[in-house]
């Protein structure tokens, strides 16, 4: 009995020993080689250098306006201009606008009667990057064609209903009436 009570413990001691093993370290799933970003970034490249092409073939073909590329990327043409007033949407500025989106060929995608007249504060709520520039180029009772690349446009994403992921997008705007804000009016004077 005696033989039991004193080697019994000892040998549950040694299974346990054995039975159980030190902890390894875990080798990494993934090695991050930043070749996506770097495939990524190339892909973006193209497809960009691609838009910019397709824009400055139509600008090309069109010998009845005059075009001004813009510093943010996209390129315009008066439709209506107003030479008296130098005045032009500044931060916190409310606007009244219309305006339509079409294919670079001029398919329709949105009309104006679809969109209606919108309100708008410069800066201070959503719009589409390129309409939102474009519009501090604008002033009252002027009408502008805007030709916005993809990423001046909707983007990767497209907005989730007639406009695709990496579209191009030709828009008329039309401003209506800008009013100043409280701000602005100081500044003006």
């Amino acid at each position: 009995m005696k033989f039991k009570t004193i080697y019994f413990p000892i040998l549950l001691l040694m299974l346990s020993f054995v039975a159980c093993k030190s902890p390894e370290a875990r080798k990494p799933v993934t090695h991050n080689s930043g070749s996506f970003i770097k495939e990524s970034v190339k892909r973006n490249k193209k497809l960009i250098a691609e838009e910019e092409q397709q824009i400055k073939a139509i600008i090309e073909k069109d010998t009845v306006n005059n075009y001004i590329s813009s510093s943010d990327g996209f390129w315009y043409y008066y439709n209506q201009q107003n030479f008296k007033s130098s005045v032009t949407p500044q931060f916190g500025d409310q606007v009244i606008f219309e305006y339509d989106i079409s294919t670079l060929e001029g398919n329709p995608i949105y009309t104006q009667q679809e969109i209606g007249l919108r309100e708008y504060y410069i800066d201070q709520e959503q719009l589409f990057t390129g309409l939102r520039q474009g519009l501090k180029l604008m002033k009252e009772g002027e009408t502008v064609t805007f030709f916005f690349p993809s990423y001046n446009a909707f983007g990767y994403y497209g907005d989730n209903d007639r406009i695709g992921r990496n579209i191009p997008i030709k828009s008329t705007v039309t401003l209506k009436t800008i009013t100043l804000a409280e701000n602005n009016k100081e500044n003006k004077n």
